[in-house]
């Protein structure tokens, strides 16, 4: 019997150190979304449309990106540029007709159209074609540059300008956004220009010069300069899901400009799961199912759908669940979930451990229970047995001995 149990003892501590040795290998699986293609090549001007006024230079980043597990060389060209018009692509050093992309990488070059002084308004399309050197990707990006009229440009020009390229991020409501705006000034002398932001009650909306850390409140430049600024926004906590508007404004005396920028949240995802006596283990016979509840709760501000569970169980055992998945639980709510343990038949005597993983969208929790294997009935009627028998042999020892 003790030999017995010995052996139970190593098989234990060998599935422990399997199951451990598993679960990290199973986590990455879980976490790899999937291998990338072989070949993946997108071509992405930053502004496909333009409005500027007649006589300026317009350059802007034209971007290769390699979304594939292959390197590629591709040739680059201008096909389609209007007349009164000279369009190229470059680097800062160089005009450039091709480019190498290496995988998983992206390259920026820089596309530069110069009207002539005789070029007046009106609309104007430039169309630029990437092509792989096997022919395999052929990409074709139509840019459009419209030039306003003295009478349109100065209805505009009150002296600064606001521009962003993204006026619009979404994220979760715990997260805190950074907008880039680039102030470009018009005027012929230098100034300071103050900032000013206005968002939802509770909410931060704060300054500060690109890739730096420091507030600011004001910026100065100098006749016709442009800088970039970092506008970043910080939701108020507990905030729900929705779009939320964020007010702009930069000032210098006259000159004033506004630009309106949304942030649009899409809730927390936070799961709890747990037991509501706070005990993570139950008792089992080999061959007999045993159950125990759990609950999972949202706790987060979004409705967290199509909610799994997985587990790490000992070898030739069966776990379920009922229900089996949870389509959806909104914030707030409380879903109760049974787990259906059934240890192998020849399980020995002694304490196991079923790991579960609840998954839900964009957020999981674990729990670990343990499980006492208990010997079966049918053994215990055996002992009792055997102990009648052997104090029933003493008794009928003791009389016959007595006797004589």
């Amino acid at each position: 019997m003790k030999r017995r149990i010995g052996f139970g003892g190593i098989a234990i501590t060998l599935l422990v150190f399997l199951l451990s040795a598993a679960a990290p290998a199973f986590a990455a699986e879980k976490s790899d979304a999937g291998p990338k293609p072989e070949r993946l090549l997108v071509l992405a001007p930053e502004y496909p449309g333009i409005i500027s006024t007649p006589g300026k230079e317009i350059s802007m980043d034209l971007n290769l990106i390699n979304r594939g597990r292959t390197d590629e060389l591709v040739d680059l060209k201008v096909t389609q540029t209007p007349p009164g018009w000279k369009a190229k692509i470059k680097t800062y050093r160089y005009t450039v007709s091709g480019v190498h992309v290496p995988a998983d990488d992206k390259r920026s070059l820089t596309f530069e159209a110069v009207p002539d002084k005789e070029t007046g308004p009106g609309e104007y399309a430039f169309q630029v074609e990437a092509v792989t050197r096997d022919g395999r990707f052929r990409l074709s990006q139509k840019i459009v540059i419209t030039l306003q009229g003295d009478q349109e440009a100065k209805e505009q020009d009150t002296g600064v300008k606001l521009t962003t390229s993204y006026p619009v991020i979404r994220g979760p409501s715990d997260a805190t956004f950074e907008f880039s705006v680039e102030v470009d000034s018009r005027l012929d002398k230098e100034a300071v220009f103050d900032l000013f932001g206005q968002g939802p009650k509770g909410w931060e909306v704060n300054f500060k010069p690109s890739y730096e850390t420091k507030f600011i409140s004001s910026l100065r430049l100098k006749a016709n300069q442009s800088q970039s600024i970092a506008v970043q926004v910080k939701p108020a906590p507990n905030q729900p899901a929705g779009e939320y508007p964020i007010a702009v404004r930069v000032a210098s005396g006259d000159a004033k400009a506004e630009a309106n920028l949304t942030v649009v949240l899409t809730g927390t995802y936070e799961i709890e799961a747990g037991t509501t006596s706070g005990l993570l283990s139950l008792e089992a016979r080999p061959g007999k199912a045993a159950n125990v509840s759990f609950y999972v709760k949202n706790t987060g501000s979004a409705p967290n759908t199509n909610i799994r569970f997985m587990t790490f169980k000992p070898e030739n055992w069966k776990v379920e669940f009922k229900p089996e998945k949870i389509d959806a639980i909104e914030p707030g709510a409380l879903k109760q979930v049974e787990m259906i343990v059934t240890p192998y038949e020849e399980a020995l005597v002694g304490d196991y451990s079923v790991a579960v993983k609840i998954d839900g969208e964009k957020t999981s929790r674990n729990l670990e229970f343990r499980v006492s294997v208990k010997a079966s009935a049918a053994w215990a009627w055996v002992g009792i047995a055997i102990i009648v028998a052997v104090i029933a042999g003493l008794l009928f020892l003791f009389r016959k001995l007595g006797r004589r």
